[in-house]
């Protein structure tokens, strides 16, 4: 034992001064017998994430002291950094050692292994080794090896989306994002996530429709896939055949009809319609009914003692059958049988002439002429009191029954009974404006049929004549089930001048909400700012340095809500956003603005002519770019929602479009709002389908909010192709035992120039509900909106429906709808002064040519590179365009990926391994 702790003493002091030992010493240690010191703590595996270095760390007792082998060396005692402390339990003395491991390590390294390091501790009975720790650099490459890709698959079909990460190290582990929500399998038996990498799901809902992103991520960073849009579809099929109709006609050859509908299901996400016929008809014959016809007469009978004879017959040749009409006529007929010359007792009759008769014919003449005579006075006496009395007022009264043929006028018709289209049956309408309607209440001019104009409610009646033939019923029929239609608390007030049309003014509607301006102003100064709308999809950015030090401007944006002039049906132009106009017009800037503006097309260069026009001083408009073009002037940069602008002079801009091929799609934004009416028993449903700009919508949210509307489905995204082929809106699935709807309005049918050109004139439609009994309080069905032969959305409706029930729900996109103005730093992402470091590098050309090339093409601008060629600063001209581009994420991993890979701009300079060309950018 005297020589083992004389050895120990000698390897502490040779480790003193030189900092190593000799393996052979070490192993000639490790054969002495006894306890071996024993590790608490061996060095892990690590990663070296950036320039970070990492800290590996050993722990041993009993322990004299510890040091680290890395890749066959021994580390140097003064890379070590040691600690010694007591075991409280054991008594025993514990040590513990770490060392720092830096990029520059690695990297240097070169050898058949990765980079390792173990530990070996020595006590007086001995060595022990650690467990060998690898050390590696972290990375994760920015493509992935395979994006997931979209799919179209039936309901209950299997869907899988195959997802290979970006290479990395460590291996990137992948996650699932549907609509930006996490996917779990474990939530969710009929989810697989763990298949390889691949999303699996067994049998496809319509709920697993949606926007699926494979999320790949390890330590150094998280990478996103390209947006995969699953789609499930439900073909349609056909309900069961209804019963056969009653023959056509009632008598002879008729027809017999039965239908069944595409419903069981109906087809859902551009599934297939059904194959078939929808209505059969087959050939029915009715049995005619029979008119009965007269026998012949009988002969006459034996004349009778009253000198009478009698004959009959009978309607039995034939007799009437199958609701046939009876005979006309007598079945019996009587005649005097003696010409008037009839005997009693032996005599004729005509020669005895009984006194008491001649006295009764005397005694009824003269009564007779006595009573006209009577008849005669007092009719001249009531005459000549009547004229008597009239004189006095000095007016001559002709009786109004005279002229009119002895009919008389009537102001009100009650209502008939039992009829179960007309609503409040018991009241009385007042008749006397000459207006009828009886159209289905689907408006398409905006002007005049807004969605909140009422209809008139009186119907006027010339003359008594139709009140007698009932052409009042048909007047107020008309009325009364227009009325259904629309709200009864909205009656506008009429001018009704005889010959001339009648005006309507309306209180509430979208003739209001034109006049309401979306305008918003700042004053601006060198540090520039920021104007939004709030929530119309429409900003302007002024950049840092576009106003001179010493001025300041007040500048203001709006949107044109009059009727637009820049787009034109003869050319086939639309307009796919607001008409935008900022100012004021002498502004002088140094830099361009950053105009965006929210549009409705879905952009493809092989289906659309995109082009930005501006508005002259003679209010004519000219086209200044074409968005595919290279132009000088103004910059454009489309999004798949969005249009960013860079614009030198303030104006009126607008952004049109052009349908090159019919595959051209326009997005509208369908939404379906509902509210009780006037009557506790009827509830209005109104689909609205407006482009897909925040704009439009929320001018539609405005106006059902002061109607009391609430929104009773998330609004959805319709594609309407510009193929010429109409928009169908049709309701669906109504509990027919708690509701009724009036007939012939389920569905209806719009033109394609409506919806087309429908940014000035937005689309919509009513359907007017009655209920039951007040006791119903539930309301479910479907609103089915489609193109013909294209794309449909299905929203479901399922409400609480109550005569209390005014309160409404907005519904806007933006979740700040307040702030129209930032001036200064707040209103930009990217700090002032990281702005500048980017533009002094970047404005400098090099060797490579002008490195401003580089960061537009990083940053997927690469398009109309002139434009920035004659700006002052191309660089800070390319970073206001990226500010207006992702005002909304809010992050700047995109630019700072951009500055990684260009390599230009960093902290400070590290070598680089050939496997990882990124570089360190703070913020």
């Amino acid at each position: 034992m005297a020589g083992l702790s004389w050895c120990a003493r000698f390897l502490r002091v040779l480790i003193d001064f030189t900092g190593t030992v000799s393996d052979a010493l070490a192993d000639s240690l490790s054969s002495v017998g006894g306890t071996l010191p024993h590790f608490l703590q061996e060095p892990e595996d690590a990663y070296i994430i950036k320039n970070n270095p990492i800290k590996l760390r050993c722990r041993a007792t009993p322990a004299l002291q510890i040091f680290f082998k890395c890749n066959g060396e021994w580390v140097h005692q003064n890379q070590h950094t040691s600690q010694e402390y007591m075991d409280q339990n054991t008594g025993l003395k514990i040590r513990e050692v770490t060392i720092n491991v830096t990029r520059q390590q690695v990297e240097d390294f070169h050898g058949p292994e990765d980079y390792w390091c173990l530990c070996v501790a020595w006590s007086h009975l001995g060595t022990s080794k650690s467990r060998k720790a690898t050390v590696r650099i972290a990375y994760l490459r920015k493509n992935f090896e395979q994006d997931p890709q979209g799919k179209e698959v039936p309901i209950k079909g299997m869907i899988v989306l195959h997802c290979r990460p970006p290479e990395g190290v460590p291996m990137a582990e992948v996650e699932w994002l549907k609509n930006e929500e996490l996917v779990g399998s474990f939530e969710d038996d009929n989810i697989d996530t763990r298949a390889d990498h691949n999303l699996i799901i067994n049998e496809a809902r319509l709920s697993d429709s949606g926007n699926y992103t494979c999320l790949a991520s390890n330590v150094v960073a998280k990478r996103r896939s390209a947006t995969a849009t699953v789609v499930v579809f439900v073909n349609g099929g056909w309900s069961l055949w209804t019963e056969w109709s009653p023959c056509s006609v009632n008598c002879g050859r008729g027809v017999q009809k039965r239908s069944r509908t595409c419903t069981n299901p109906a087809p859902l996400n551009g599934g297939a319609f059904c194959e078939g016929m929808s209505v059969q008809k087959i050939t029915c014959s009715a049995l005619c009914p029979v008119d009965g016809v007269w026998e012949e007469w009988s002969e006459w009978t034996m004349c009778s003692a009253q000198c009478e004879r009698q004959r009959w017959r009978e309607c039995n040749s034939p007799p009437p059958r199958l609701r046939g009409k009876m005979c006309e006529g007598e079945g019996q007929s009587t005649e005097n049988c003696t010409g008037g010359l009839c005997t009693q007792n032996g005599k004729l009759m005509h020669d005895v002439k009984p006194q008491s008769l001649e006295n009764s014919i005397d005694v009824a003449l003269y009564s007779g002429l006595a009573a006209g005579v009577i008849a005669v006075v007092v009719l001249i006496v009531a005459i000549t009191l009547y004229r008597k009395s009239q004189s006095e007022y000095g007016v001559d009264v002709i009786d109004s029954s005279a002229l009119a043929g002895g009919f008389q006028s009537f102001n009100f018709k009650t209502t008939r009974q039992g009829n179960p289209l007309l609503l409040n049956s018991s009241m009385q309408p007042d008749i006397t404006v000459g207006q009828t309607f009886s159209s289905p209440i689907c408006f398409q001019d905006s002007i005049d049929k807004e969605l909140f104009d009422p209809l008139p409610d009186k119907v006027k009646v010339q003359s008594s004549f139709m009140v007698s033939l009932g052409v009042a019923d048909r007047a107020e029929y008309h009325v009364k089930a227009h009325q259904e239609t629309l709200p009864a608390n909205l009656h506008p007030k009429y001018s009704t001048v005889e010959g001339k049309k009648t005006t309507m003014i309306a209180p509430n509607g979208i003739h209001t909400l034109r006049k309401t301006q979306f305008k918003t102003s700042a004053v601006f100064g060198h540090l520039g700012g920021r104007l939004v709308i709030p929530n119309a999809g429409v900003s302007l950015l002024v950049p840092h340095g576009a106003i001179a030090d010493d001025t300041s401007w007040e500048m203001y944006m709006l949107i044109n809500q009059e009727e637009s002039s820049a787009q034109s049906e003869e050319r086939c132009e639309i307009l796919l956003g607001p008409e935008i106009t900022y100012g004021p017009p002498g502004l002088n800037l140094s830099y361009p603005v950053a105009m965006t503006i929210a549009h409705c097309a879905e952009v493809s260069a092989e289906n659309w002519n995109i082009k930005l026009k501006r508005q002259t001083k003679d209010n004519k408009w000219e086209e200044i770019m074409s968005v595919d073009d290279e132009s000088t002037s103004c910059y454009c940069l489309m999004d798949s929602h969005s249009c960013h602008l860079l614009l030198d002079q303030p104006g009126c801009y607008a952004l049109v479009g052009e349908p090159i091929t019919d595959a051209a799609i326009k997005r509208l934004r369908i939404a379906v709002f509902g509210s009780v009416e006037a009557s506790s028993i009827d509830y209005s449903l109104r689909v609205h389908c407006v482009d897909d700009t925040p704009h439009a919508f929320q001018r539609v949210v405005t106006a059902e909010t002061s109607r009391g509307g609430q929104l009773l489905e998330e609004p959805k995204m319709l594609f309407f192709k510009g193929n010429c082929l109409s928009l169908q809106v049709s309701i669906q699935d109504i509990p027919q035992f708690l509701w009724s709807i009036k007939p012939f309005t389920t569905c209806q049918e719009f033109s394609f120039t409506q919806v087309w050109y429908s940014n000035q004139q937005p689309v919509h439609c009513a359907f007017s509900l009655q209920r039951h009994s007040t006791s119903t309080t539930q309301l479910s069905c479907k609103i089915s909106v489609r193109q013909v032969k294209g794309h449909e959305q299905i929203l479901q409706v399922y409400t609480t429906v109550g005569e209390s029930e005014k309160e409404t729900v907005p519904f806007f996109m933006q979740a700040d709808c307040t702030v129209t103005s930032q001036t200064g730093a707040k209103a930009f992402k990217i700090p002032l002064s990281i702005r500048q470091r980017i533009c002094t590098t970047f404005d400098t050309a090099n060797t490579k040519g002008k490195d401003w090339q580089l960061l537009a093409q990083k940053l997927h601008i690469q398009r109309n590179l002139s434009y920035f060629t004659k700006q002052k600063s191309p660089s800070a001209v390319i970073l206001s365009l990226w500010e207006a581009r992702h005002q909304d994420s809010g992050d700047l991993d995109s630019l700072a990926s951009a500055l990684e890979e260009i390599g230009k701009i960093h902290c400070k300079s590290l070598p680089q391994s050939p496997d990882d060309k990124e570089t360190d950018f703070t913020f």
